[in-house]
């Protein structure tokens, strides 16, 4: 037995298949796209074929991989429990509601559920600039139990957005309190704000804070706002028409540390 294992992985649409030991460190993965097995180190090379044969389709390029960036090299140290670039969007909610399958039915809908809608639909828009240079990171845990709902790493610098579920509601903003119908106004931005100075401290960086309103009917804002930009659920993909702040290099590396769940231990 070579102790290898396949692990297949989906992210925006793209498969790979990694070869991993059983601690879990990767040895080499399969890109079926470009019809390449990318070799981490060549002793393992007979075991690393034997192990994808079942996978492998066509012509294959068999090989180390190219020259990695020092970015690359940071997530190939990382291990599988410490990479966040994995996490779907809403994870922590998801988790939560696996764990629940035989909960009783209740009397109002749980708005947990009504929440990962929202994060879902946000998280699915965030994902979808990654084609022009950006990189999300979905359900970033901070200690005491917070979390950032979405980081947002790419040209225009780097946003925490906190996604709120109103659908067919009117909203009222007026810093630090954001009201949702006709339910208690809560200083909600004083969180968003938090949530972003946490991640400013974690990477060292400037990280500007975001709230989506998901869904909203109406939504008024009576005076001005401190740092916080207020967006509608199909204004997300405006944020990639923001740049000039970052260069790519740049993206790469805070993309780098801020995947690393270590990062995130001490904020």
């Amino acid at each position: 037995m070579s102790g290898l294992r396949v692990v297949p992985t989906w992210r925006h649409g793209q498969e790979r298949l990694y070869v991993c030991l059983t601690d879990g460190r990767n040895v080499a993965w399969y890109d079926r796209e470009a019809g390449r097995v990318n070799l981490l180190s060549d002793e393992r090379r007979e075991d690393v074929l034997d192990v994808l044969g079942p996978f492998l389709s066509g012509s294959v390029t068999v090989g180390p991989p190219p020259v990695p960036t020092p970015a690359e090299l940071v997530r190939l140290s990382l291990h599988p429990d410490d990479d966040l670039a994995p996490n779907r969007p809403g994870e922590a909610l998801q988790v939560a509601l696996d764990r629940e399958p035989g909960a009783p039915r209740r009397l109002r809908p749980d708005p947990r559920r009504r929440a990962l809608e929202a994060e879902l639909a946000v998280g699915e828009a965030l994902d979808g600039l990654e084609g022009v240079g950006w990189h999300a990171l979905h359900s970033v845990s901070l200690p005491g139990g917070d979390r950032v709902h979405h980081l947002v790493i790419g040209p225009g610098g780097l946003f925490a957005v906190h996604t709120l579920y109103v659908r067919k509601q009117r909203v009222v903003v007026a810093d630090p309190m954001v009201t949702v119908g006709r339910g208690e106004p809560r200083p909600l931005l004083r969180r968003v704000r938090g949530d972003a100075d946490r991640a400013s401290y974690a990477l060292t960086a400037e990280v500007r804070p975001v709230l989506v309103l998901y869904g909203a009917a109406d939504v008024s804002v009576p005076g001005p706002l401190r740092e916080v930009r207020i967006l509608l659920d199909r204004e997300v993909g405006g944020l990639a028409g923001a740049g000039g702040v970052l260069k790519p290099a740049d993206v790469e590396a805070l993309h780098a540390v801020a995947r690393d769940r270590r990062t995130w231990l001490r904020v």
